[in-house]
């Protein structure tokens, strides 16, 4: 069998992290997608397709993405039964991400452009970046120093 989704649209709103009581890290959220096919005369059309990341991908997202940042996601569409509040049976379809990621440059982002951590979204503090040599890596040598 074969179930993979792959999407890429805006996000509508900023992603919030939950936890299952088990303490598993998960959040949902809904990308705007424009359809690729245009009826002349007409606008274009736009899905609004919701998608659910679990553990590391959801922590992830809440981290680093905010409402109206393009967004590409890959995963497979997954179908689920409730029953809703007036007691009507309803049937949701949602993609469970696998691989969630930034679809545009930083500087072509909309809305803040800020793709820095949201320390706020996991109750802890940004990680300081650094830059410059740390020290990590072997120099490679010139090209004269080659024997070839």
């Amino acid at each position: 069998m074969l179930n993979v989704a792959v999407i890429m649209g805006r996000l509508v709103a900023d992603p919030e992290l939950r936890h299952t009581p088990n303490d598993v890290a998960v959040t949902s959220f809904t990308l705007a997608v424009d359809r690729s096919y245009v009826k002349a005369g007409t606008e274009r059309q736009t899905d609004f397709i919701d998608v659910v990341a679990w553990r590391n991908t959801a922590e992830f997202v809440c981290r680093y993405f905010r409402k109206g940042q393009l967004v590409a996601v890959q995963g497979s569409i997954q179908t689920r039964s409730y029953t809703d509040s007036q007691g009507t049976k309803r049937k949701a379809f949602e993609i469970v991400a696998d691989n969630v990621h930034f679809a545009e440059s930083k500087r072509d982002a909309s809305g803040s452009g800020n793709y820095a951590p949201r320390a706020e979204a996991l109750n802890e503090p940004a990680p300081a970046y650094t830059s410059g040599n740390t020290g990590d890596f072997e120099e490679v040598p010139m090209d004269d120093d080659l024997p070839f």
